[in-house]
C-alpha cells in the first residue's frame, strides 16, 4: 500500500524527522499535535483555546489525507495538569459529541514548551 506523509509545516517535523499525519491504506494516524502555528508560536491562552486550535490542525491534516473528523475512531489527550480536563473535554465534546470515538486523557509532566497545556493525537479509519 502506498504511504502518504502529511506535514503541517511546523519546524519540529523536519528537525525531528516526523510527519503530522501518515496514511497507509484505510488508516490515518495523526501525530501528537500541540497549539503551535507554522512558526512554532503557541496559540491560545488556556487549555480550551489550545484544544480548539489543535482540533482545527488535526482536521486539516485529516482532510489532506482524504479523511474527516467523522472518520476518527480514537483520540488521545495529554494534559500538563489534570485540572484542564473540563476545558479540553468541552472542546473535544464540541468536535466529537455525535462521532464519539474512543478516548484517553492522561496527565503528563511537561510538553516541549511550558506555554503548551495540551497535546492531542488521533487515529482515523476510512471505509474501504
Amino acid at each position: 500500500m502506498p504511504r502518504q506523509n502529511i506535514s503541517s509545516g511546523t519546524p519540529w517535523e523536519t528537525l525531528y524527522g516526523y510527519s503530522r499525519a501518515v496514511r497507509i491504506g484505510n488508516v490515518v494516524e495523526v501525530a501528537g499535535t500541540v497549539a503551535a502555528d507554522e512558526n512554532g508560536k503557541v496559540v491560545g491562552a488556556n487549555a480550551y483555546e489550545q484544544a480548539k486550535f489543535i482540533f482545527t490542525k488535526i482536521e486539516k491534516a485529516l482532510a489532506e489525507a482524504g479523511a474527516s473528523l467523522q472518520d476518527v475512531v480514537r483520540t488521545r489527550m495529554f494534559l500538563t495538569d489534570v485540572a484542564f480536563i473540563d476545558e479540553v473535554g468541552r472542546a473535544h465534546g464540541e468536535v466529537f459529541r455525535d462521532i464519539r470515538p474512543t478516548s484517553t486523557a492522561l496527565q503528563i509532566s511537561a510538553l516541549i514548551n511550558p506555554e503548551m497545556l495540551v497535546e492531542i493525537e488521533v487515529t482515523a479509519y476510512l471505509k474501504p
